[in-house]
């Protein structure tokens, strides 16, 4: 099966998308018939099953929902590599975006959640060889596989817009983004010393190849190696990608942003690149230096030892040369002048190269060094010392400016860059990649394939890979592919053999999502306008140097091209850390064991079979561990929907999750706690309908217990919200439905079935669930609708004619207070209580306006002067507002201990006693 006949089911979606179908409102499926709810005496895992398997429908058949008039947002999980299953990573990632897309339906936006696949690369090609089958085939194989594994775990993706980066109808916008590039001087070829890996017979960026020195992939050694190599200029956007930087929203990018700052550098210099005269081949260095005003000052250029020209020069004669050091010590070095000659980019003067070990100053992460003897004593000591001539007068020197101008225009460098970043190498030798879509012609050189001709396909897979040279991409046996005629002068001429690095397919895909099958353009703007930047990114952190790097290259590119209209592709970034097992290895042998295989004795665990001690500890899940963990068994012994709160629970998404199978007791326990809150309802219902229960609305536990439902409701429903939209800690979210169902369940019987308030909080509980257990709650939703006696007929929060999936989100009573507090030299001196309607419409000069007209802030300030002045605000949740008194001091009874462990514990004691008050009077 050849690479273009993938997935051409797809092409239906693309025929559907041309009669407009897609362009339609998408509508949930029709609610599942099924017999009058029925109270059972608990919940059983049977019953959380069937529950499943009844909704299941309903749940899946929902992705984009267009609406006119309302607000877009684009929740994107970082696409996966189809392997052919599943792990529970992929099942935490999947959970946390398909929560926040329901989340959002719920608050009324056109959500996209789209979902496709990072299809080409090394382990497809490498599965081929060893299975003797075509990747293409491999690759679909797997894709089924692992589509069919997502939609078990009740995700609401919108598969009408999947697409494989393998699939010729994405790679030919690929090529396309290549092209622009190369035709903005973005992107060139060049000799290289390279990474090889010896294992996958391909290159590796410098970013794929550990401290160690070994591949990223296949752990072995990588060997240097000179090749020609395709290369982006990703470092010309080197400021803009660190200036950038400082726009995002620092709780969310805070270590990724520490990463990057590392990774990118200050760009506190420039880098030109200087040709090297007297080798066989055109040949060029990049020399970085931080003062670009003394280029024509330069009198040699050093480079270290195992750089591309010492290993080209391959020489065994390295010099050791004494100095005297300026306390007047013997010190020595190692020195080599190569037999070649660097020649100046702006003069064009020819200057020695040297092989230099010890004594020069090369920049962080630079193999390069620009000696100025007359302006480092350092550089003139090393030119005396190997008996290197140097001038005593130059020109006036030319500003930095201008010669970065230059250079810019002699497409040569001079952009601002830190001396340890490099360029973006993105050849591999590999077949299964994109093509990269340039012909070679002996009498025009490279020349881009014109685009009217986009995609190159690949060809079939070639069946003697074997036999391959080590440094050969397979590409170059299928003679029929690669022998064609030029673009430019109709003569003979050779395809490029190199294919793409798959960062270079990921680094755009986001943008196609919103287009999936636009055959005119890589994207409308007009979508791109919609959606981008992408509002939540999800994913693993260790993208962070990567991915993300190249992915924020290529929006700026896309940006500047006037394709997309913003220059950062992600918003709101959500890193979710790695799911561990529990792993059990013998303290003796150091070998694995199974769980089974030990026994936990007084908190001890030990072998069965020998009864030596066993070190129990929690590693990244593998095979090889026995700590592996199948989502599809998780989903048989537990169900979706407890699976599903099993990952949101207990560790925030960003922290570390071990997962335990004995967590599910608790996530159960809770689940049937909310069953039978549901039963209980509508037992009492059912009492007032026979009237065996009768209202007495001016009883005191009636009144009490219906200002206690307002009050949970509200307090627990600004938490719950908080958490899913602005922290996505989705465990406190978790802990205050728990609560919320515990509190419910105290609530005298005559509250459940007249009070308002309680039914009102019962739906919100309910409701709040949904995005995160969408099977579950749409059952009990289901016999909360059931229930007799509806009290809240008028009230928009509920929609008593829809499924729970398709409520809005509730809103807090437009009485609730929330508090605004108030911070003077770092201590809270005051809460502000604020009723939610005027709350939602403060912003922070009216916030600052409210807290100084306090009369304890007054008081307090007493006519200082307020240094600075700062309010910040949650939705839904609390506010602040922080200032600055320069030689105020706060007394000790002007402290608020509101928030405070103190403050918390009086407030419970003060509800206890005025409960225990009621209690007695009843």
């Amino acid at each position: 099966m050849s690479a273009s006949s993938l997935f051409g089911r797809l092409h239906l979606r693309h025929w559907y998308s041309s009669l407009g179908y897609l362009s339609l409102p998408r509508f949930y499926s029709q609610v599942p018939n099924r017999p009058a709810w029925e109270p059972q005496p608990c919940l059983t895992l049977d019953m959380k099953l069937e529950f499943e398997k009844l909704w299941k429908q309903h749940v899946d058949d929902f992705g984009l929902t267009k609406h006119e008039n309302r607000q877009n947002t684009y929740i994107l999980s970082m696409f996966p590599y189809p392997s052919g299953k599943l792990h529970m990573g992929h099942v935490r990632v999947y959970t946390i975006s398909d929560t926040l897309a329901r989340f959002y339906r719920m608050q009324g936006f056109n959500v996209l959640h789209p979902m496709g696949w990072d299809a080409f690369g090394l382990p497809a090609e490498n599965a081929a060889i060893q299975n003797n089958e075509d990747p293409s085939t491999w690759t679909e194989k797997n894709i089924n596989e692992m589509r069919f594994q997502m939609k078990q775990l009740g995700c609401s993706f919108d598969w009408d817009r999947e697409f494989a980066t393998c699939h010729p109808s994405y790679y030919k916008w690929t090529q396309y983004i290549f092209l622009q590039m190369y035709k903005a001087g973005l992107v060139y070829r060049k000799p290289s010393l390279v990474n090889w890996d010896p294992v996958d017979k391909t290159v590796l960026a410098d970013e794929q190849i550990d401290e160690k020195g070994n591949s990223w992939r296949s752990g072995a050694k990588a060997e240097k190696i000179l090749l020609t190599q395709w290369f982006v200029k990703s470092t010309k956007f080197s400021k803009n990608l660190l200036k950038e930087l400082e726009t995002l929203q620092k709780e969310d990018w805070a270590d990724i942003i520490n990463l990057q700052k590392s990774w990118i550098g200050e760009a506190d210099g420039v880098a030109f690149d200087w040709k090297i005269e007297g080798l066989s081949s055109d040949l060029s260095i990049p020399v970085w230096t931080s003062k670009p005003k003394l280029v024509n000052r330069v009198e040699f250029i050093a480079v270290e030892q195992g750089s591309m020209l010492d290993v080209l020069q391959a020489h065994n004669s390295i010099k050791e040369y004494e100095y005297t050091t300026k306390d007047g010590e013997t010190a020595k070095f190692k020195a080599f002048r190569l037999n070649v000659v660097a020649c100046n980019p702006f003069s064009k003067e020819k200057v020695p190269v040297y092989v230099v070990d010890g004594v020069l100053p090369f920049p962080p992460g630079s193999d390069t060094y620009m000696g100025v003897p007359s302006e480092s004593e350092v550089d003139c000591m090393f030119a005396k010392t190997v008996n290197l001539q140097c001038k005593l007068q130059f020109e006036q020197d030319t500003s930095a400016e201008t010669l970065c101008l230059k250079a810019q225009e002699m497409g040569i460098g001079g952009y601002p860059v830190s001396s340890n970043l490099k360029d973006w190498l993105i050849s591999r030798q590999r077949y299964w990649g994109t093509p990269i879509p340039i012909i070679h012609c002996s009498t025009c050189g490279a020349v881009p394939v014109p685009e009217d001709q986009l995609p190159v396909q690949l060809p079939p897979f070639p069946s003697n890979e074997g036999s391959v040279t080590k440094i050969a991409s397979p590409l170059a046996q299928a003679k029929e592919w690669v022998n064609t005629k030029c673009p430019k002068c109709g003569g003979s001429a050779s395809r490029e053999t190199d294919t793409m690095d798959t960062f270079f397919d990921s680094s755009w895909y986001y943008v196609r999502f919103l287009d999936a099958f636009n055959e005119k353009k890589l994207v409308s703007f007009d979508e791109a306008k919609k959606y981008l930047p992408v509002n939540v990114y999800i994913g693993g952190k260790e993208h962070a140097t990567l991915h993300l790097y190249y992915a924020r290259i290529v929006s700026h590119f896309l940006h500047q091209l006037g394709i997309i209209p913003c220059p950062e592709p992600f918003k709101r970034l959500l890193v979710q850390g790695m799911v561990m097992g529990q792993s059990f290895q013998e303290e003796e042998t150091g070998r694995y064991l199974t769980r089974d295989k030990v026994e936990i004795k007084d908190n001890l665990a030990v072998c069965r079979a020998t009864g030596k001690p066993v070190i129990s500890k929690w590693e990244k899940m593998s095979k090889s561990k026995h700590n592996g963990v199948d989502p599809i068994d998780a989903i048989k012994s537990f169900g979706v929907d407890t699976t599903r709160l099993l990952m949101l629970a207990d560790a925030a998404p960003f922290s570390q999750r071990n997962w335990n199978p004995e967590g599910s007791k608790g996530v159960f326990s809770w689940q049937n706690n909310m069953y039978m809150l549901v039963s209980h309802f509508l037992s009492v219902r059912d009492s007032a309908k026979t009237g065996i229960l009768k209202p007495n609305p001016s009883s005191l536990s009636f009144s009490e217990g219906e200002k206690e439902a307002y009050s949970l409701r509200n307090k627990h429903l600004s938490t719950i919200t908080h958490n899913y939209r602005n922290t996505h800690q989705f465990m406190v979210a978790i802990k205050s439905m728990q609560q919320l169902t515990k509190q419910l369940k105290l609530l005298p019987p005559e509250v459940v079935a007249f009070s308002r308030q309680y039914e009102l909080a019962i739906a919100t509980l309910i409701s709040t669930l949904a995005p995160m257990a969408p099977h579950f709650s749409s059952e009990l939703w289901q016999g909360f609708l059931s229930a007799p006696g509806r009290l809240n007929i008028d009230n928009s929060d509920i929609k008593w004619d829809k499924p729970v999936l398709e409520q809005p989100w509730p809103t807090l009573d437009s009485k609730f207070q929330l508090p605004l507090a108030v911070i003077i030299n770092h201590k809270e001196v005051c809460i502000i209580p604020i009723p939610f309607e005027q709350f939602r419409t403060l912003n922070g000069d009216h916030m600052i306006e409210i807290a100084l007209q306090h009369e304890k802030v007054k008081k307090i300030l007493d006519n200082k002067t307020v240094l600075h002045c700062k309010a910040t605000s949650m939705t839904e949740r609390a506010a602040r507002v922080s200032m600055a008194v320069p030689g105020l001091k706060i007394s000790e009874e002007d402290i608020k201990y509101s928030f405070t462990k103190k403050g918390r514990q009086e407030a419970a004691k003060k509800k206890n006693e005025k409960k225990k008050e009621m209690a007695e009077e009843q």
